[in-house]
């Protein structure tokens, strides 16, 4: 019983117009899913992903207006990677970041691969990583709806990096509960600290993984708009889920129990560190509501809720927009 990679990662932004501005314009990502957070149905959720809405391609962001920005720290995923082709496709991205105004780097190793590290208008940390045939977990498939050339669209999720400032306990529950095996490490970017450490998941590869970073210098973050929510690691199917959350539970950690988000299956619990983690299925999907070819064109709500829409839409602000192309 493996997990088999990230599934998607959760983020906080205060003005979901402009977030979807620079996710699908930017980044040429696909809007597809608008839905609402399902603990408070008067806050949008957006789900950008590859062509198809394939498991573990999903940047996921809750809007909360007004919301104060995050100060960064510990206790944190402090950065989350997107796959791209090849080295080629960095040098596109730092092409086009430059003409349209998005703060990035120049292109540096990151666990032996290339990357180019970037942030958006509140202040995400997002690292483009270079794929280059490297074996692991297959990716997904570019969107083509965008300006951004195919060869050059993002594939779906690498690594997330967590800022701890005791790795041990975080590590502990990384091999000992959830399976991960220890890959390598690589020297900190951020000046004279101890190597981030790897670890890695199921197949492998970057969108397996993830990147522990220790820090005992900074404070504990305090979590607000740009900051990431949670991780979701991928689960197969629903008898495996069953499995896990049985683990979970005998582990000792305190966790929300099954829930049922309608296009996956949810669990969530944190780990000493205090950062948030979720398993999901694969299944059943983006596409159970909507066709693939409609992904994201209308406010979807998962039956549990459909009786309640006329109220909802009531206390939602309108967003409009343009399908993407």
């Amino acid at each position: 019983m493996n997990l088999t990679g990230l599934h998607h990662v959760s983020i906080l932004t205060g003005k979901a117009e402009k977030n979807y501005l620079f996710y699908t314009r930017i980044l040429g990502m696909r809007l597809i899913k608008k839905t609402v957070n399902q603990d408070n149905t008067e806050s949008y959720h957006l789900f950008y992903g590859d062509a198809k809405g394939n498991p573990g391609t999903e940047l996921t962001f809750f809007d909360i207006p007004h919301l104060g920005r995050t100060h960064k720290g510990a206790s944190s995923i402090s950065s989350t990677s997107l796959r791209v082709a090849s080295t080629d496709s960095l040098y596109y991205w730092a092409k086009r970041f430059e003409k349209l105004g998005v703060h990035y780097e120049e292109i540096k190793k990151r666990a032996g691969r290339d990357t180019l590290a970037f942030e958006d208008f509140e202040g995400t940390k997002l690292i483009l990583v270079a794929d280059n045939n490297e074996k692991g977990v297959a990716p997904g498939e570019a969107w083509d709806g965008s300006d951004v050339p195919k060869e050059h669209g993002i594939l779906g999720l690498g690594a997330v990096t967590l800022t701890v400032a005791d790795a041990k306990p975080t590590v502990r529950v990384l091999k000992g509960l959830l399976g991960f095996y220890y890959v390598g490490s690589y020297p900190s970017l951020d000046g004279d600290h101890p190597d981030v450490e790897v670890y890695a998941t199921g197949e492998g590869g970057a969108g397996a993984e993830v990147h522990v970073a220790t820090r005992p210098d900074l404070p504990r973050e305090r979590l607000g708009r740009g900051g990431v929510h949670h991780v979701a690691f991928r689960v197969p199917n629903e008898q495996e889920y069953n499995e896990w959350a049985k683990r979970i539970d005998q582990a000792g950690f305190v966790n929300s129990g099954k829930v049922d988000r309608f296009y996956f299956r949810a669990l969530y619990f944190r780990e000493p560190n205090n950062i948030l983690f979720e398993l999901s299925t694969d299944t059943p999907g983006f596409a159970q509501d909507e066709s693939v070819e409609t992904l994201g064109e209308r406010l979807s709500l998962p039956p549990f809720l459909e009786p309640k829409r006329g109220k909802i839409e009531r206390n939602l602000r309108p967003l409009e927009f343009r399908k993407e192309g």
